[in-house]
């Protein structure tokens, strides 16, 4: 895939998967400018592109309001002379079951992940419009936003927005010719390995250098930060210019559509509904069948007993 003369912000990308997206990026030959927190992992990150053949900026920036959202956007415009791509992957987690969550804990994470989506996509969208030649923008949400969470009030929220803001911008931006898309990563990252089935798995596969086995790579969709990165690189080429407001999983060996909420089960009553006549309809009618909630708990597959056990 050809990115030579493209210019790509990602945020969040001193380090993990942001730091994949941007290699990913600057290898098919886009400009990118980094984006953290922390000014020696920006410097670390853009070294390491630099060493491979890429060219990269770095801005030291909390993702969040909108002044930090136009450095970004000017300093792809001041090193590299436009911008075409922008990969919002910044984040933090505070989580917390709702009643231990404090106004803090939900204010953080929702000023990183939905506000500062929201501010770099229209930092973005000002400048892309303004060249008039298109363009892409890439939100990252997760499987929480999805199907909710344990313990992530906040960050499912969020990144149910960000899904919701794609489809609202492919509608606005679509005659401008720049396209929208929420990618839902999957990935062994320091995050994964707290859970149980995954961590000694991962670690496994990280001391002796084997690959995750299959269930983890195809049932969980779960592989490597190189494995979600192909996906991003597509986004923002030529190639996927007809692919806009769709939310798209990768992980491991897994490429997957997420349908986007319908109505599942319609039932009509003349002159509308009383609670008697929802409480008769609902078990056998419209309830029948009720929708699953949470992410599903992941297990590793039972080895089957030695002969003669």
């Amino acid at each position: 895939m050809d990115l030579h003369g493209k210019v790509a912000v990602v945020t969040g990308s001193g380090r993990g998967l942001g730091l994949g997206y941007a290699r990913a990026l600057a290898a098919a030959g886009a400009a990118v400018v980094v984006n953290d927190v922390d000014q020696d992992v920006v410097d670390a990150a853009v070294t390491a592109i630099r060493s491979e053949g890429g060219r990269a900026a770095g801005v030291v920036a909390a993702v969040g309001d909108g002044a930090s959202a136009q450095r970004l956007v000017d300093a792809a415009v001041e090193e590299f002379g436009r911008l075409d791509v922008l990969v919002t992957n910044a984040g933090i987690l505070r989580d917390r079951v709702l009643w231990k969550m404090t106004d803090d804990d939900f204010d953080a994470v929702v000023h990183v992940h939905l506000r500062g989506t929201f501010t770099c996509a229209r930092a973005a969208a000002v400048r892309m419009r303004e060249q008039g030649t298109g363009g892409r923008l890439v939100l990252i949400s997760s499987p929480a936003g999805q199907r909710g969470n344990f313990g992530q009030t906040n960050y499912a929220a969020a990144k149910a927005g960000i899904v919701a803001m794609a489809r609202t911008w492919a509608m606005e931006l679509g005659r401008a010719g720049i396209t929208v898309n929420a990618v839902v990563p999957v990935a062994a990252t320091e995050m994964t390995k707290t859970i149980p089935a995954f961590g000694p798995v991962i670690e496994e596969s990280e001391r002796t250098g084997k690959p995750l086995p299959d269930w983890l790579r195809k049932d969980e969709g779960l592989g490597t930060v190189e494995d979600v990165t192909g996906l991003i690189t597509f986004l923002a080429s030529d190639a996927s210019a007809e692919v806009t407001g769709q939310a798209i999983g990768i992980g491991g060996d897994r490429l997957a559509l997420w349908a986007h909420p319908t109505e599942k089960a319609v039932a009509f009553a003349d002159g509308g509904w009383s609670a008697e006549a929802i409480a008769a309809e609902w078990p056998g009618g419209v309830g029948a069948e009720p929708e699953t909630y949470g992410i599903p708990a992941p297990s590793a597959p039972v080895a089957a007993p030695a002969p003669g056990a």
